[in-house]
């Protein structure tokens, strides 16, 4: 794994896993909340409601104590008063779905108002959908003294069953159970809206985290991916300043072998040249004269002279004197002239130099002449070509190269996608590149131009990264 990989995933996974605690704690926190909060909720609403059954019983039990109290002389009377008593008490509700009713201790119901076909009736084996025994448990509290009891049982108001909490009082002296109750349907109902309310909140609450975590991640991608981009930058900056190190070094070095040759060999073959013409000469004076001899000789001359011309053709195809002493555009007026007396080829060459044109650096002269010398060499040997031209344009600005031929031109596309050809066209664009100029191509059929740009005011920022490179 690459380190940029294991700094990108140093600096995720410790996210990731911080993020995961700090969603798994607000979760588990919000959820006992919300769970604390249901229980204190139904607490307090059981509590308001048992305070409030407690209340309604104390109501009808004093409704009714004077006749209670009256009970027990007379049992003419005591029926009358138990009749009296029933009659109050199913007048007195609250609400739609308040009311009392009234069973003796064997399950026999005595006063329901608003289920009146149950009076009458026993109802001691009465049971709910769950199996539980209604009736029966609400005598067992009545007849404890009282107390509260939790049941199902029809709502008058929608004719369902639905839980209800009941509370019951014995009324010993009369045989009877007193009570009433409250649907929690309605606290059910408002539980529930809490609990939703509750779930909503955490669900907000995670994709708030969530958000966050994503923002965190962008954030880092980011930060990574600007950090990769100016890494990447900075080495593809330091790469061209040594590619340009390098061309600059083989130039170096181009030039140091053509002085050798020039200086060294060219001018000891020189030496030997005329040192062997000297003694032809002699030979040609004396007598009897050796033929054999003086055509040897004559021949070793020739040849010799031929391999002065090839050091200095070598020489100056190595490094040409003239780029250095007089300049690009005469270099390129001078190579013109040597392609088109070697070859077919009739080469024109013009210079258009602009007011206040600026001098060219030696880094500048050379890429466009190599790259001139590229193209021109190029066209000699593949483009069939019986006419080409060179255009030198110096601003103070920029300086552009063009080179145009007739021949049978080439796919420009299909070269620059092939790894196997137009190597030529590749150490053009790099030679540019290094100079930050750029390289244009167009070719069609009896019309190819090759046009190589260099801006002049990046060149001198170019050189002193350069010198400070080599510094």
């Amino acid at each position: 794994m690459k380190l940029k990989a294991k700094i990108f995933l140093l600096a995720i996974v410790p996210f990731l896993a911080a993020i995961a605690g700090i969603a798994f704690g607000v979760r588990h926190q919000a959820t006992s909340l919300a769970s604390a909060q249901h229980d204190t909720t139904q607490s307090a609403y059981m509590a308001s409601k048992e305070i409030e059954l407690r209340h309604y019983v104390d109501l009808a039990t004093s409704a009714i104590k004077p006749l209670y109290d009256e009970a027990g002389t007379n049992a003419r009377d005591d029926a009358m008063l138990r009749n009296r008593a029933l009659a109050i008490l199913e007048k007195m509700d609250f609400g739609q779905d308040g009311y009392f009713f009234v069973y003796d201790m064997h399950g026999r119901s005595l006063m329901h108002p608003r289920e009146p076909d149950l009076v009458g009736r026993d109802l001691w084996t009465l049971r709910d959908p769950a199996g539980s025994l209604t009736i029966q448990q609400l005598i067992a509290a009545a007849a404890q003294g009282g107390g509260y009891v939790r049941y199902v049982w029809h709502r008058p108001s929608t004719g369902k069953l639905a839980p209800k909490l009941g509370y019951v009082v014995p009324l010993p002296r009369w045989g009877w159970m007193l009570g009433t109750g409250i649907y929690l349907d309605d606290v059910d109902t408002t539980l529930a809206r809490i609990d939703q309310r509750a779930s909503s909140d955490i669900e907000h609450t995670m994709l708030w985290i969530g958000a966050i975590a994503l923002a965190g991640l962008g954030v880092i991608a980011v930060c990574a991916l600007v950090l990769n981009v100016s890494e990447y930058r900075s080495a593809d900056a330091k790469l061209k300043r040594l590619a340009q190190q390098v061309v600059e070094s083989q130039e170096h070095e181009r030039a140091r072998l053509s002085r050798e040759l020039h200086d060294g060999i060219s001018q000891m073959l020189v030496s030997v040249k005329l040192l062997l013409e000297s003694a032809l000469a002699r030979f040609e004076l004396t007598e009897p004269r050796v033929q054999p001899a003086e055509a040897a000789l004559s021949t070793g001359i020739g040849r010799l002279g031929d391999a002065l011309r090839e050091v200095r053709r070598i020489s100056h195809a190595l490094r040409p004197s003239m780029l250095d002493d007089l300049g690009l555009a005469a270099a390129l007026e001078q190579l013109t002239r040597e392609l088109s007396a070697q070859s077919h080829l009739a080469i024109g060459f013009t210079q258009i130099a602009h007011d206040h044109a600026t001098e060219l650096p030696d880094t500048v002269k050379t890429a466009l002449f190599r790259i001139a010398q590229e193209a021109l060499t190029n066209i000699f040997r593949h483009a069939h070509a019986t006419q080409a031209g060179v255009s030198l344009e110096v601003s103070a600005r920029r300086v552009t190269l063009s080179i145009s031929d007739d021949g049978r031109g080439f796919d420009v596309e299909r070269v620059q996608a092939d790894p196997s050809a137009g190597v030529g066209l590749r150490n053009m664009r790099e030679r540019l590149e290094a100079l930050n100029g750029e390289l244009q191509l167009a070719s069609r059929p009896g019309h190819t131009i090759v046009t190589a740009s260099v801006p002049l005011f990046a060149q001198a920022a170019l050189h002193i990264e350069m010198q400070a490179d080599h510094s």
